[in-house]
């Protein structure tokens, strides 16, 4: 992932409405839910929800599907996936002691961060 797709993403989701609408698509995933639901159940008036779902598009968070009459919203998991990964990256390699790094965290070992407690 490069730098200037974190930057686009990061934007997309610093915004309260952007961010309540991917955290609902994620509950609804893989399948997504139809632009009226999300408005529904975010109170937002559907000009405002086609805005913000444009921005999360562009931004390769989510993507569309025509069913009927109705437009599908689904989240693109793996954008997320590589955005966390992109940020954990170098997760503890300047540091002396090894990381437990987990599928999507970042933890400095127990004993280091004891370690560095103690000496503090």
């Amino acid at each position: 992932m490069q730098t200037k797709q974190v930057l686009t993403i990061l934007s997309a989701l610093a915004q309260e409405s952007r961010l309540a609408v991917y955290r609902l698509l994620i509950e609804h995933a893989p399948d997504g839910l139809a632009a009226s639901a999300i408005a529904e159940k975010l109170g937002l008036a559907n000009a405002t929800l086609s805005f913000h779902l444009k921005e999360l598009s562009h931004a390769g968070l989510v993507t569309s599907q025509q069913s009927g009459r109705f437009i599908y919203y689904a989240p693109v998991i793996e954008a997320m996936n590589d955005l966390i990964g992109y940020l954990t990256d170098h997760c503890c390699s300047q540091s002396d002691g090894s990381c437990q790094v987990g599928e999507t965290s970042c933890k400095p070992s127990t004993d280091k961060l004891r370690s560095k407690i103690r000496t503090a």
